[in-house]
């Protein structure tokens, strides 16, 4: 064994289970999710999550930087992402008004439309593949685990 093996802090077989179970787990319930979607809506789950985060936005618009973040994206993959969706008539770009630099994303009554009729099917397969299948004592713990995790990436990113 290397100098640098034994300085490192390998998992331990309760740690790698539950690093192999997240990451494993979580590819396929996207892939899962992303299908239902496409099957039924022909929409993907990236798409539809960017319809989501503007739907949320109070006048149904919002500045590409903030949505890349709330996406977990980088800029210029949700340039290409939001290109493709405004030429499919699902949202449109603009000027901020605050900020004349800077560009945001509208959604439009196509991409309402969109939104309206893939959601429930998104929403089932959420719960038949996740939620359904913890307790809500589970629910909570997961809750409270990817919170940190996501504020401790955050801060990171800062």
């Amino acid at each position: 064994m290397t100098e640098v093996s034994r300085r490192v802090r390998w998992l331990t077989d309760t740690e790698m289970l539950a690093w192999r179970s997240y990451i494993v787990s979580t590819l396929k319930l996207r892939q899962r999710l992303h299908r239902e979607l496409t099957d039924q809506h022909d929409v993907s789950l990236t798409d539809y999550e960017v319809l989501v985060c503007l739907s949320m936005a109070e006048d149904g618009s919002m500045r590409m930087t903030e949505l890349a973040q709330l996406l977990g994206s980088t800029k210029s993959r949700l340039s290409h992402q939001v290109a493709r969706m405004e030429e499919a008539g699902y949202l449109r770009r603009g000027k901020d008004p605050r900020d004349r630099r800077g560009v945001t994303a509208e959604l439009t009554q196509e991409g309402e439309g969109l939104l309206e009729r893939s959601a429930p099917t998104h929403v089932e397969g959420v719960r038949e593949h996740f939620v359904d299948l913890l307790t809500t004592e589970e629910q909570l713990l997961l809750g409270e685990v990817f919170s940190r995790v996501l504020a401790h990436l955050t801060e990171l990113e800062d």
